[in-house]
């Protein structure tokens, strides 16, 4: 095994138990290791700290897997390490009864670049980083054992691999895929796509913002942008809604949502349109209508995949957030959301503040908006890398 060195003083974040060793904390490499190795981590003194996955391709040379220095990283550490993770959902009892749940989320479980998320019969995997893709076939036995699925499908394709010097890598890891994959989430059943679906198939992480929004949604004219395949706007149906107005640039996806409604004969479609649109072109002919809502949803994709974004993407996320505030009745609730990991909980409150400023409304937070309990934070990692929101009324 190859011993990574750091640089003096570079041992502090270790210590702290941050999961991220850093390219420019390295000092050397002893040894040779090839991508997704496991190296020791030494001080500049000599004193191991812990064991990581080595990617010498990344600007996150080295990701821990664990501070035991005198644990060995294999197979059945793996198989261990994903049958504990799963072993904590299952003892969450608010995700009693959901088909759908996160069952790994990488670092916050001690297994980095490692995402594996259930839909009923089927485990979806997706690996992004080079330890990861290296222990595939321990991750894919231990989802196997831990959850008894019968299929288990990897979903690695998003481009944080090619930071880690790795191409994509999709298909069955084990079993067959149904002909329709479908789950319920908090009643309402909606159609999953593993194969060709954003991420993994679904967004999980906002199950509870969903629920939030059709407890919200009773009695009001609603706007859902970003709509994908209509989680926000099924969850209002349910909740009573009076119209529901979705729109989305995707085509398929607002065909997914129209079948999401087919699948639930117990929610009013007449109240829901599905527009095919550039959400901020629409939202710009809504203001030159004098149009308005009580209620609306951003969920828009990332706008800022980096803090180097950061800028930029400030500035997107203000002029929607702009136009959001514009289009609200009074007592209307805007419900905002960022999944930029360059745009943290602090800066994103900021620009919301200063978009109802612009606009000349005085906002009120209701609820600060956050990702699932099953995609849970780790201490040591940035906050800024996963979902946060903001519901604010005017």
């Amino acid at each position: 095994m190859a011993d990574l060195i750091l640089k003096p003083g570079k041992e502090r974040s270790v210590l702290r138990r941050h999961p991220w060793i850093f390219a420019g904390s390295v000092d050397r490499l002893e040894g040779r290791a090839r991508p997704g190795d496991t190296v020791l981590v030494k001080d500049a003194g000599g004193t191991a700290q812990a064991r990581a996955a080595w990617s010498p391709e990344s600007q996150i040379r080295a990701r821990v897997w664990t501070f035991d220095v005198e644990q060995s990283v294999d197979h059945a550490f793996i198989k261990r390490a994903v049958a504990a993770s799963v072993a904590r959902r299952a003892s969450h009892p608010w995700l009693a009864g959901q088909d759908g749940v996160r069952l790994i989320h990488g670092e916050s479980d001690g297994l980095p670049g490692v995402i594996a998320d259930r839909f009923g019969p089927v485990v979806v995997v997706q690996l992004t980083s080079a330890g990861a893709d290296k222990w595939r076939d321990a991750i894919v036995a231990g989802l196997v054992q831990a959850t008894g699925c019968s299929t288990v499908y990897e979903r690695s394709d998003s481009d944080v691999r090619k930071l880690e010097g790795l191409g994509p890598v999709t298909g069955l890891a084990h079993g067959e895929l149904p002909e329709l994959l479908t789950i319920v989430e908090n009643g309402v059943r909606m159609e999953v796509d593993v194969v060709s679906g954003h991420k993994t198939g679904f967004y999980l992480d906002q199950r509870e913002n969903r629920l939030l929004t059709g407890q919200l949604a009773a009695g009001r004219d609603m706007l859902n942008c970003f709509c994908y395949t209509g989680g926000f706007s099924l969850q209002a149906l349910a909740g009573g809604v009076k119209s529901v107005i979705s729109i989305d640039s995707s085509g398929p996806a607002l065909v997914t949502a129209a079948r999401n409604v087919a699948h639930n004969p117990q929610l009013d479609a007449s109240r829901a349109e599905w527009r095919e649109d550039d959400v901020f072109q629409a939202l710009r002919g809504f203001k030159a209508e004098g149009r308005k809502f009580d209620l609306i949803v951003l969920d828009p994709p990332k706008f800022a995949p980096s803090a180097a974004h950061a800028e930029r993407a400030a500035r997107a996320y203000k002029d929607i957030n702009l136009l959001g505030f514009r289009l609200l009745n009074p007592g209307g609730i805007l419900m905002t959301y960022s999944c930029s990991g360059g745009i943290g909980q602090e800066l994103f409150q900021k620009i919301i503040a200063g978009a109802a400023a612009d606009v000349g409304v005085e906002a009120r937070i209701l609820h600060r908006l956050s990702a699932a309990p099953d995609h849970p934070i780790g201490l040591a990692v940035p906050e800024g890398e996963y979902l946060k929101g903001l519901a604010c009324q005017i």
